[in-house]
């Protein structure tokens, strides 16, 4: 590897040197390889380290790099499209979506929900949690909830727990015609239990997008899903298979 000097730009130094780590993160490297260590980049650029961190941890929060526990600095994968404008609208398990179940259980929800879904005080409702995951890395966790009466056909003799109840109440859903579903998305910081299932640090940055389902005129089910900040795009419409070309990529030897 050889060395690159940076050319005097009015801009700050780590803001130039983001830019040109940008360029060789997509001429040179491949979507989770392991950067070289700081000194070696340092010397390539001819900038101090510290100069170096900042241009890091810049690219870090614009999603271009990920740093994992026990392996280093590596390429991200490109960004999840969250949708939120899409007119496909369907119930969470249709064909062709994107995640996982990963168990389910019946218990009371908070009291947000609760408003949400106008289930009655100390009333249990069924909370699928699910997971998305992007490149072998997890990117989003989600909470479910399903009232009682959204599944009336729900046993549970052939799939008591685990992921096999989850699949079933998500089965059972697809039986009710969707009136339509609408969608909101905040920032928020992520909670520890959130941090755990997104391999990230309690308090990082998260999008909180929260869907409701409606049938028959009332909210049949509710959707909490948390997704790594650093991870996701929002999508407008028709808009989520959109991809934009960084430059070549080296190949994978």
């Amino acid at each position: 590897m050889g060395t690159t000097q940076l050319e005097p730009v009015p801009e700050p130094k780590y803001w130039h040197l983001k830019t040109v780590l940008s360029e060789a993160l997509d001429s040179e490297f491949t979507v989770g390889e392991i950067l070289p260590n700081e000194r070696d980049l340092a010397a390539r650029f001819g900038v101090a380290r510290a100069t170096l961190r900042q241009a890091l941890e810049q690219l870090e929060l614009e999603g271009r790099l990920q740093r994992r526990r026990g392996v280093g600095t590596t390429v991200a994968p490109p960004r999840v499209g969250v949708a939120v404008g899409t007119e496909q609208e369907a119930w969470p398990g249709a064909p062709g979506d994107a995640w996982q179940p990963v168990d389910c259980a019946e218990a009371e929800p908070p009291a947000a929900v609760v408003d949400a879904l106008r289930t009655g005080p100390g009333e249990a409702v069924h909370i699928v949690r699910r997971s998305r995951v992007s490149h072998g890395q997890p990117v989003a966790a989600e909470l479910l909830y399903v009232p009682a009466s959204s599944v009336p056909g729900l046993s549970g003799i052939d799939a008591p727990s685990g992921a096999a109840r989850a699949r079933a109440v998500l089965r059972e859903l697809q039986h009710l015609e969707l009136d339509g579903q609408d969608r909101a998305v905040e920032l928020g910081s992520a909670r520890a239990e959130d941090a755990r299932e997104l391999d990230r640090l309690p308090g990082a940055p998260v999008l909180v997008v929260t869907t409701r389902f409606v049938a028959r005129g009332r909210t049949a089910a509710l959707s909490v899903a948390t997704y790594r900040a650093d991870t996701c795009r929002l999508t407008f419409a028709d808009s989520g298979g959109l991809e934009m070309d960084h430059g070549p990529e080296r190949q994978a030897s």
